[in-house]
């Protein structure tokens, strides 16, 4: 068989150096009949076997793992034959060969029998249609390596995306990334596509029927949008968010962000959704920026408050002013606490209700057993038993940030008050944070030590100055009016008081 540059000289010395074919079989050792063959097709020649290699060790079991592999394709999704558990049966039979020559029949096997994908090209309509996904992604936050959530939203004609990253998938987390998108959208979609997603509908096993959560549903009937839930397996049907998903990983997410927190990530996220706007996708006739605009009047308007994403559950006040959720245990400020209180738990924050009003709101922890506690809240139990200070466990964390100052002036109250009332003296200081800044009341403090007033109510006059400075009033300019200029300085005439009290003015 000829080769690739044999059949380049044959041409090229017949075409460009007017040689016959005798001349050039003669030369390169060819017969003449090969030479006009390569003349005739300008393509050089291809291999193509005429007979399959032999394989005396695969041979006498080809029969057998054509029945695996039929087998194989009726076993549960995640309990198949591998390439790997085909060789071990076939080596309990008596096969000696090589596992990587099955390895490789079993290739040629799937290259033979599946059926090639096919799709059809989509169009969308403005305003009718966005797909919806979960992905998962990896980021530096607070200095730790961690797993995020990724929740991604796409208009299906303008391909306008939106992602937010959540630490969880949970049903509030969902319910939020939506909020946001619609926010981010400026309008609702009239129907969302989804995967069979738990948080939206019972677990599918058969068929394709689905039935919706109540949750979802109140959802979904909140913002009058339509359902559509992919049958299994079935990612192609909603393929602009599959690769929507990992777009935004590798471009908004690439290289790994270092950030302090969620609110800092997805901060970054909405910025770089904002860019694309400018992107042209392929095969599209605008700018995203442009399509969206054209798009947006055609979405369905958005309802005047956003829904609530929240789990809201009742609570029990444990002795302790705090209330348990998922484990966690979070304070409760002692002088408003009643027994029953309402926990509303959002994808990032915990609320504490009494009835419609918030005691108190902390950042939501994902952990077990974990104590999450603001130390003012222990304030007031503090101020009716000063001698517990050294020992409460809620301000033992705090201490540690606290500047020297406090310090010195916990030192100063005790020792001048070393009856209790310089403990209370310093927790009133310590309440000061509810109303103010650490920064004011540290320079507040520090004033009232090098002042000679340092306790509470000294703390609180410097704390006032400090934010309330006082500022002399601008002079008159009297040039123009010289008859005023005496006008606080003449001398007083105290007849004219004595007259007022008697009367005779």
């Amino acid at each position: 068989m000829l080769t690739v540059d044999q059949h380049a000289a044959i041409r090229h010395a017949f075409y460009h150096q007017g040689k016959s074919i005798r001349a050039i079989a003669r030369e390169l050792q060819l017969a003449r009949q090969t030479v006009r063959k390569a003349l005739q097709d300008p393509a050089p020649p291809t291999y193509t076997p005429t007979r399959r290699r032999a394989a005396p060790k695969l041979d006498a079991f080809r029969e057998r793992i054509a029945a695996l592999v039929e087998e194989r394709n009726h076993q549960p999704r995640k309990q198949r034959y591998t390439s790997r558990r085909i060789y071990q049966l076939l080596v309990q039979e008596g096969y000696t060969g090589s596992e990587s020559r099955v390895r490789g029949y079993l290739g040629e096997l799937k290259r033979t029998q599946l059926r090639p994908k096919r799709f059809l090209p989509l169009a969308f309509d403005p305003g009718q249609d966005a797909q919806v996904d979960w992905g998962e992604a990896q980021v530096v936050l607070n200095g730790t390596r961690v797993t995020v959530h990724l929740f991604t939203m796409r208009l299906c004609y303008a391909h306008r995306t939106f992602a937010m990253a959540f630490p969880t998938e949970r049903q509030e987390a969902f319910f939020s990334g939506h909020v946001h998108a619609f926010a981010f959208f400026a309008g609702v979609p009239h129907r969302l596509s989804y995967d069979n997603l738990t948080t939206a509908i019972k677990p599918v096993f058969t068929g394709r029927t689905r039935t919706e959560r109540q949750a979802f549903t109140a959802f979904r009937s909140y913002y009058l949008f339509e359902s559509h839930f992919c049958n299994r397996n079935a990612g192609h049907e909603k393929g602009q968010i599959e690769h929507g998903v990992g777009y935004v990983r590798r471009n908004a997410l690439v290289p790994v962000p270092q950030v302090a927190d969620y609110q800092a990530l997805n901060d970054q996220l909405l910025a770089w959704c904002h860019t694309e706007d400018a992107r042209q996708v392929h095969g599209q006739p605008q700018t995203i920026g442009t399509m969206w605009a054209e798009e947006q009047p055609l979405l369905r308007p958005l309802p005047p408050q956003p829904y609530p994403c929240c789990i809201t559950t009742q609570a029990i006040l444990t002795p302790y002013c705090q209330v348990v959720f998922e484990t966690n245990r979070y304070s409760v400020p002692a002088d408003q606490a009643v027994r029953q209180l309402v926990i509303r738990a959002f994808p990032f924050h915990v609320d504490i209700l009494d009835r419609d009003q918030i005691l108190a709101r902390h950042p939501r922890s994902y952990l077990r057993e974990q104590d999450i506690v603001d130390p003012l809240h222990y304030l007031p139990l503090l101020l009716e038993r000063p001698g517990a200070f050294d020992h409460a466990k809620p301000l033992r964390r705090w201490r540690e940030t606290w500047p020297p100052v406090y310090r010195q002036i916990l030192a100063h109250l005790r020792e001048h008050w070393p009856d209790g009332r310089g403990i209370r003296e310093f927790v009133r200081i310590l309440q000061l944070h509810q109303d103010y800044p650490a920064a004011q009341i540290e320079q507040a403090v520090s004033r009232a030590l090098t002042l000679g007033c340092a306790h509470a109510d000294g703390v609180r006059l410097c704390l006032h100055a400090i934010v309330q400075p006082e500022t002399s009033p601008p002079l008159l300019d009297l040039q123009e009016r010289p008859h005023l200029a005496a006008i606080g300085s003449q001398p007083l005439d105290l007849r004219v008081y004595d007259a007022l009290f008697e009367g005779e003015v």
